[in-house]
């Protein structure tokens, strides 16, 4: 028995002993298990980032070289720090904290030490790491923007955070990702694919060769080339018109949806978010809380449509058959409802479709509003159908485009109202719908959308800031028309009053000869809370446009803070844009003038001056040279 027992101890010892063999040759030298191992030092090796071209294929966005120091902690040997932060052009206390995060982070693995040095630093550093054991130089590419305008657009690129990283195993502490605008939306496409290297250590932790001879060591994949919708001319232009000046612009391609031109007033030079300057310049247009240069206010801001929705208010009434194109409301300067009056300012009289989107007259659409809502048993199913046109057009809602942030806007439905009005609701409750106030909210480029829908007579491609992508063809949600819920032959008579708009209504003094250009102007209440106090400031400037009349070939809609009414500053630079992109040069030199030496910061003092409301008060500036503009930045240290 004993004997028995003895056999089957020393086949359970070898059966153990086997078991552990395979597990350490066979199953421990699987590629996952590398990077659990401390023997086996892994280098990543970083590929390009792809470039950024216009439509047009001028370059935007290339790389510089940059160089991170990278520690790892267990690794490090005495070293004479001074000398070393010296180099590194760093202070003791900067050099404490950076190895207390890198423990934090870990003691085997490396982390960033000092992120971005120059090629000029690093041509000094690398004679001497040899002295610094535990710190080596990673390789790695930064952005180089090939040009200071379109800091909205394109973006920027930054360090991931602990977020990142969960949210995507890919990245690692240390990484850069997109943060903003192209960059973040097309990242995956444009960072590539990290290559890796493994490194076998012997027991004193120094590398003696490529771990089992490279065999599972990969190459970097360099990142794809992308061209963007963006006509880098016509950006810059807008750019330049919206100095001074707080808003945002939107122009599309209304055959296609592609974005012509993406303008967030004010803005920053893309190159000031580059390299070891990042960090700062970053927090310095984060905390502008004034201004808001980070805001992207052709994507995020959130207005109210004003005139420019009678548009909208036209093509529903026309669509459920309340009013016709030849029909006439009577102005008397305003409309009565009830015991209440909204005025107008279109001078009164008589009034069918066009001569009310020709003059703006609120009494008109505020009576084809009204019968859009009555024409159901009761004003709740109208606001629904209602609603639902409007919501057609891409209004209300995100428009499933391919930009890096957005709003939704609102417009609002029966479900809304049934919140705000539980026992009852009638169609004067909301009014100021008719004339784009009251709970209508949207954004530029939601506004510009419908503009390209009423161009293309009851269609539309969603909006996209991508053209071409290197190897790849563009999804199918950008190439496909969507229809909204009105019928074509409504569109002509609406377009028609939009032409006379620019012919001889309140946009006439804004022709372009030789052109035929739809417009329509806006103006809308501002108000701001000032010491608890709800204060009226100036109104804020709106305009939408297209041209030519037929085969239309850009759709914008224009907002300008506090611009007075919608000729005065958003018309003017409409058209401009229309003729610069259309024509490709510029006829109404008396427009460009007129908005490069006016400025409205007097007004956007407002209400921190404690200055009185007063109109005609913009102030006369410098103007800044387009080709400072457009000048290409200086990149030689980043």
């Amino acid at each position: 028995m004993r004997q028995l027992l003895l056999f089957l101890t020393v086949i359970l010892v070898g059966i153990i002993f086997t078991a552990r063999l395979f597990y350490l040759q066979i199953y421990n030298s699987s590629f996952n298990s590398i990077f659990d191992d401390n023997a086996i030092r892994k280098v990543y090796d970083y590929p390009k980032r792809g470039f950024v071209y216009d439509r047009n294929g001028k370059l935007l966005v290339a790389n510089q070289p940059s160089y991170d120091v990278m520690v790892i902690p267990r690794e490090i040997e005495p070293l004479d720090t001074l000398e070393f932060c010296k180099l590194l052009k760093i202070d003791k206390a900067r050099f404490d904290s950076q190895l207390k995060k890198a423990k934090n982070y870990s003691w085997r693995l490396p982390s960033p030490f000092v992120s971005h040095l120059s090629k000029e630093d690093y041509a000094v550093l690398q004679e001497k790491m040899r002295k610094y054991t535990g710190f080596h130089i990673q390789k790695r590419s930064l952005r180089q923007y090939e040009t200071t305008i379109g800091a909205n657009v394109l973006g920027d690129i930054g360090e991931v955070n602990n977020r990142d990283i969960a949210n995507d195993p890919y990245y690692k502490i240390g990484d850069l990702m997109g943060k903003q605008g192209v960059e973040k939306s097309y990242d995956s496409i444009l960072r590539g694919r990290k290559g890796i290297k493994f490194i076998q250590k012997d027991r004193f932790n120094r590398n003696i060769g490529p771990y089992k001879d490279g065999k599972y060591d990969t190459l970097p994949q360099q990142g794809k080339d992308i061209k963007i919708t963006i006509d880098s001319e016509l950006q810059a232009y807008g750019e330049w018109l919206m100095q001074n000046k707080r808003g945002g612009i939107i122009a599309l391609e209304p055959s296609s949806g592609e974005i012509l031109a993406m303008i967030a007033a004010p803005t920053y030079n893309p190159n000031d978010l580059v390299g070891r300057k990042r960090s700062k310049n970053y927090t310095k247009l984060y905390n502008d809380s004034i201004a808001k240069p980070l805001f992207n206010r052709s994507l995020q801001g959130i207005y109210n449509p004003g005139s420019p929705f009678k548009l909208m208010n036209s093509l529903i009434a026309l669509q459920e058959g309340v009013i016709s194109n030849t029909e006439k409301v009577y102005c008397h300067n305003g409309y009565k409802y009830g015991n209440r009056f909204m005025g107008c300012h279109c001078g009164g009289g008589s009034r069918d479709m066009s001569l009310g989107i020709q003059k703006s007259c609120n009494a008109y659409f505020a009576t084809a509003y009204r019968r859009i809502l009555e024409k159901p048993a009761n004003a709740r199913e109208g606001i629904e159908i209602w609603s639902n046109h409007a919501k057609s057009f891409g209004l209300g809602n995100f428009l499933n485009n391919d930009l890096a942030v957005g709003q939704k806007g609102r417009i609002p439905d029966k479900a809304y109202y049934k919140r705000a009005y539980p026992e009852r609701f009638y169609s004067t409750y909301t009014i100021s719908n008719a004339i784009g106030q009251g709970e209508v909210v949207t954004t530029p480029i939601q506004l510009a959308n419908m503009t390209a829908a009423i161009a293309n007579r009851g269609y539309y491609y969603t909006p996209h800031i991508v053209k071409a992508i290197e190897g790849e063809t563009l999804p199918d949600k950008f190439t496909t028309p969507k229809y909204t819920t009105i019928d074509k032959k409504h569109f002509e008579p609406v377009i028609e009053g939009m032409l006379k708009v620019y012919e001889k209504g309140t946009a006439s003094s804004l022709q372009v000869k030789g052109l035929e250009i739809c417009g329509k102007t806006g103006t809308v209440e501002n108000f701001v809370i000032i010491d608890s106090v709800k204060t009226q400031l100036t109104d804020h400037s709106i305009f939408v446009a297209f041209a030519p009349k037929d085969n239309p070939k850009i759709a914008l809609a224009i907002f300008v803070e506090n611009g007075y009414f919608g000729s005065r500053f958003a018309g003017k630079i409409a058209s401009l844009m229309i003729e610069k992109y259309v024509n490709k040069k510029i006829t109404r030199k008396d427009l460009e003038n007129w908005l490069l030496t006016h400025s409205l910061e007097n007004e956007y003092a407002k209400p921190y001056s404690g200055e009185p409301f007063k109109i005609n008060r913009e102030t006369q500036y410098q103007v800044i040279p387009m080709e400072e503009v457009i000048g290409l930045p200086d990149n030689s240290n980043p």
